[in-house]
């Protein structure tokens, strides 16, 4: 699974827009931050499903890549659904700072407009179905978890892979 996959067309251009940051910082935060948003996403599939829903379902990548402002507090509340604190979301900034490099402020700047672009893109392309996004989303992190190690694209370098970083970050927190 590539990036491509994960985000709608343009995707990476409206979040560097947004953040003001060249493509490929974008891309390199993007490739670091998503293993642990798509782990959130799994915990709990049919939650995160009625929670992508009644935020607007596909609607919600259409606000980041659209013309109107994206509706950042949207973003946030899709974070509280798939990490549970704003602690954690500091976390997985802070790690993902590691391995790519970038600041953790800029990172946490970017999570809620990822998480944005992945849920409602994820959402489109199980056209509404109830039990589609978690079909779908079951699919994506399949074939992630056997990235391993090996870093890859998505593969979380030396954190362990797509449960890695998350699960080192929740540590049973939720």
């Amino acid at each position: 699974m590539n990036l491509n996959e994960l985000l709608p067309t343009g995707g990476i251009e409206a979040l560097a827009g947004q953040l003001g940051i060249p493509p490929e910082q974008a891309r390199r935060g993007a490739e670091a931050l998503l293993p642990s948003i798509l782990g959130g996403m799994g915990n709990n599939t049919a939650e995160f499903e009625t929670h992508v829903s009644g935020l607007g379902g596909s609607d919600l990548a259409q606000n980041v890549v659209g013309s109107e402002p994206t509706q950042i507090d949207r973003g946030n509340q899709l974070l509280g659904g798939i990490f549970g604190s704003k602690d954690v979301s500091r976390e997985v900034a802070g790690q993902a700072a590691q391995g790519s490099g970038l600041p953790p402020a800029l990172l946490k700047q970017m999570l809620p407009i990822l998480a944005m672009l992945v849920a409602g893109h994820l959402a489109g392309r199980s056209g509404g179905q109830q039990g589609g996004l978690g079909g779908i989303l079951s699919s994506v992190l399949g074939g992630l978890a056997g990235t391993g190690t090996g870093g890859g694209a998505l593969g979380g370098g030396s954190a362990g892979g797509l449960g890695g970083v998350l699960g080192s970050i929740l540590g049973g927190r939720r």
